[in-house]
């Protein structure tokens, strides 16, 4: 009996050329699994109905819509997840999740090798293999486009050769990731990083130049999870989902960067992620709002580290889990609305409110009814810099 290979399956051209070439090359059963993450584009039916067509003795999609926005972008939106203060990690949430359910599929089905159809140039060849080894280190792993030295060119030949149906051509070169909190594209014209993207590079996002009128917006969160909007009671996909289609319409989220891979090289990375930036600008107001000073001050650091852990793929690692626990408790109080105008490429907070705020508007205000006692400060000002004070005389005498 052959070798079943479960392989996780975008539809794109990597893993369309490795279906045939897996049953090919190691005398293979290939069996695909594709997993709805609410990146939109093609029905999953079509991309299920593909891998079939590329020669796949089964086919399976997961609807893991809901599960992706409230077990994995929004652990990331109450860590204020931002890869190098950019990126909103919109690949490396998915991966994990995809991980889950390859394992459940190779248990289903009988596989033996999981596959991916990652380079050796890529972060997220290290976040599928380091997500298996945590969750199912029994299982083989097989990169094809790794393994066995592809190029981009030649897996295109190879796709014409067989006649595969999938879209990607010379004509069309862009390597694309999206899913429900963003968008990546990479490849091409853009490899010149002196090349600016051109309009066709988008899809999540309109034009951040072109005139419309301003769209505002009031989003409510419980314990650091968004909840609501404009009042209305909806489910964090639901929340991501209509504030993709709000603040895409403004431009919101268009990101262009050069980017550190986890391998050791720079990459020239373009991003979309409208709804993922706003709700990230709207959760980190709340939480100037609603968290004492020291608190905040560390969980900025946690912050940065736990986007490095989960960037790096090690999103089962017990130091990621135990930032999940203070970033978890971080959350209890950052309850609350925060309004926002979406518009000309730009979120921006205009108001905050919340029974849990330590804004203090009598301790605040310079108007009448002040509350906070100025002439305690001339000696906590002497005191905060007394050290300061004595290392200045210190130096004095040595010089």
């Amino acid at each position: 009996m052959p070798d079943r290979v479960v392989l996780a399956y975008s539809g794109g051209l990597d893993t369309s050329v490795a279906i045939p070439y897996l049953a090919e090359k190691m005398n293979a059963e290939v069996v695909a699994v594709a997993v709805d993450l609410g990146q939109g584009g093609e029905e999953m039916e079509v991309i299920q109905k593909r891998a079939m067509d590329c020669g796949a003795v089964e086919s399976v999609v997961v609807d893991a819509k809901e599960e992706f926005a409230a077990d994995f972008c929004v652990p990331a939106l109450q860590a204020n997840a931002l890869y190098m203060d950019r990126y909103p990690l919109v690949s490396s949430l998915s991966r994990p999740l995809i991980v889950k359910h390859l394992v459940s599929a190779a248990k289903r089905f009988g596989g033996t090798i999981v596959s991916h159809g990652c380079t050796g140039k890529g972060n997220d060849q290290v976040r599928f293999e380091a997500g298996l080894a945590a969750l199912a280190p029994d299982l083989q792993v097989i990169a094809p486009a790794r393994d066995f030295a592809w190029t981009r060119d030649k897996a295109i030949e190879y796709a014409e050769a067989k006649g595969l149906p999938i879209e990607t051509s010379k004509k069309n070169p862009f390597s694309i990731d999206q899913n429900l909190w963003g968008r990546a594209v990479e490849t091409g014209f853009l490899e010149d990083i002196w090349n600016g993207p051109t309009e066709e590079v988008y899809s999540y996002t309109a034009d951040p130049a072109q005139p419309r009128d301003p769209d505002e917006v009031v989003i409510g969160f419980e314990r650091g999870v968004p909840v609501r909007l404009d009042g209305r009671a909806l489910t964090p996909y639901q929340v991501v989902e209509e504030l993709n289609r709000r603040a895409g319409a403004q431009g919101v989220g268009r990101i262009d960067m050069v980017e550190d891979r986890l391998v050791g090289i720079k990459s020239r990375e373009v991003y979309e992620a409208p709804g993922a930036i706003a709700l990230i600008a709207a959760h980190m107001e709340l939480e100037n709002v609603t968290v004492e000073r020291d608190l905040a001050r560390f969980k900025r650091g946690v912050d940065q580290r736990w986007s490095e852990l989960v960037y790096d793929g090690l999103w089962f690692s017990p130091l990621k889990s135990a930032l999940d626990a203070l970033i978890a408790d971080a959350q209890q109080h950052v309850n609350g609305d925060i309004r926002m105008t979406l518009h000309g490429g730009s979120a921006t907070v205009t108001g905050r409110r919340s029974e849990d705020s330590l804004y203090d508007f009598s301790l605040a205000t310079y108007d009448t009814g002040d509350t906070f006692d100025q002439s305690l400060a001339k000696g906590f000002v002497q005191l905060f810099s007394l050290p300061a004070k004595i290392a200045a005389a210190r130096d004095a005498r040595k010089g």
